[in-house]
């Protein structure tokens, strides 16, 4: 959140900036005049920049890493908010500031400060203040979060050792062995000490062990945090580590009881805005309709889902496949270059037009606009048995997009339906009128990125 912050106050500032140096260039004899006429339409376009960065994850701290893709979703970012801040001074009527040239003088000169400063704070970010940290306990969760953390150095973390507390040294994962492994608990304290350890991070197996309790309390002196691994990974990677919770994390982390109100608006919000776009979708019908026909086939396409409590309904979509095209093979994952998939039914696809008739699945109760994907039951039975913890995802409704769907591709096999998982747990755990709009305006991003492809 510290980084987020610092962002938000360092791009409000070269947006500020940006304005004081474009009227200082047109205006040297008459600033504080043109000061005061430019800055409350101006407070509206900052505001538009804000929105669009937001949008298209600029605040993501897992994003901030100097890079093609970081670039080109800073460019891509820079070029929307243009396109609305030059419609918005010509086509708003109240906006009576003149000559135009301002504007494009004003965005010419963000770009270019505002590509400076983004450089210079993910190269900080990324090279200096980081966290060194410990890992106590080899298992493939800290596996993973260890890879993680090594990929995504602007996260501000730096793993120094990891402590393997098993008594067998033996079949410990190759991959491990990038790092540095301490084997025994007999010199963490030390360990500890000598690394200058910002961070412990604990496995669940470490509190099975007594000595190493008392190691932990002598480091405290030290000004070390300890974070257990579950926290830790969750807030780290945004998903849920299945491998290291368990029964009780469920009945301690996804309880109910405190949801009532916001289940209660959530669902009336689902009914006033699935109606208003479900209308306004209408308009898109005919078109959609015609694409559809020219293959053979029915226009819309129902299929079984699981809903909440595993609740079983029928859901609506454009086809976007050619007709019976399970006919031979029966349930089979969706998987890239699928060619069951039609052309046309590809964009639908990429840009989430299949789904606009599940706005009458959300109208009815049946789905939320955010949540799980609501799986289909032949693929259900199958992974509930391989994958533990599975059908907890069912505790709510699924939804039309969701943590989920805007942070892994489509599920075609069981590894990525359980990696899936992880985010789902996360958002059940989570989920909050904020996260919604986040994830909301993610998809809408998404869907604008690959329309455009």
């Amino acid at each position: 959140m510290a980084k987020k912050f610092i962002l938000f106050l360092l791009d409000i500032s070269a947006l500020y900036i940006s304005l004081v140096i474009t009227l200082s260039i047109r205006y040297r004899g008459d600033f504080d005049y043109q000061y005061y006429l430019h800055l409350p339409p101006f407070i509206l376009i900052f505001t538009l920049w804000l929105i669009v960065f937001y949008i298209t994850t600029l605040y993501d701290v897992r994003s901030l890493r100097n890079g093609l893709y970081f670039y080109s979703s800073l460019y891509q970012a820079s070029l929307v908010a243009s396109g609305i801040s030059i419609a918005v001074f010509y086509l708003v009527p109240f906006f009576i500031i003149t000559p135009k040239t301002n504007l494009f003088i004003f965005i010419a000169i963000f770009i270019g400060l505002e590509t400076v400063v983004r450089s210079l704070f993910n190269g900080i970010a990324g090279a200096k203040f980081k966290k060194p940290i410990l890992i106590v306990g080899l298992n493939p969760q800290t596996l993973e979060l260890s890879r993680f953390i090594r990929k995504n150095p602007q996260l501000g973390y730096e793993i120094r050792s990891l402590a393997n507390i098993s008594s067998v040294s033996n079949g410990i994962d190759e991959e491990f062995k990038k790092f540095h492994i301490v084997d025994g608990v007999g010199n963490l304290n030390q360990l500890i000490k000598n690394q200058r350890i910002n961070t412990v991070i604990v496995s669940p197996e470490a509190y099975q062990i007594p000595e190493i309790i008392d190691i932990f309390y002598k480091s405290i002196e030290n000004k070390v945090t300890f974070r257990n691994l579950s926290s830790f990974y969750e807030n780290t990677t945004g998903r849920v580590p299945l491998g290291a919770i368990n029964q009780i994390w469920f009945l301690e982390n996804l309880s109910e009881g405190g949801k009532s109100s916001y289940e209660l608006l959530k669902r009336s919000l689902d009914i006033v805005f699935g109606i208003t776009l479900g209308l306004l979708s209408l308009l898109l019908y005919p078109f959609i309709i015609l694409a559809v026909k020219t293959s053979a086939g029915p226009v819309f396409y129902k299929q079984k889902r699981l809903g909440q409590n595993g609740k079983i309904f029928d859901i609506l979509k454009f086809r976007t496949m050619d007709k019976d095209a399970e006919r031979l093979t029966g349930a089979v994952w969706t998987v890239e270059g699928d060619p069951r998939i039609t052309k046309i039914g590809n964009f639908l696809r990429k840009t989430r037009f299949d789904e606009l008739p599940q706005l009458w699945n959300i109208i009815r109760g049946e789905m939320s606009f955010v949540g799980p994907r609501a799986e289909r039951p032949e693929f259900h039975n199958s992974l509930r048995q391989e994958i533990p913890f599975y059908e907890e995802r069912y505790i709510i409704k699924p939804g039309l997009t969701g943590w989920a769907q805007i942070n892994y591709r489509y599920s075609s096999s069981v590894a990525d339906s359980a990696e899936k998982l992880q985010y789902d747990l996360y958002y059940v755990k989570n989920r909050s009128f904020v996260l919604d709009l986040g994830i909301i305006l993610k998809t809408a991003n998404i869907m604008l990125r690959q329309a455009g492809r």
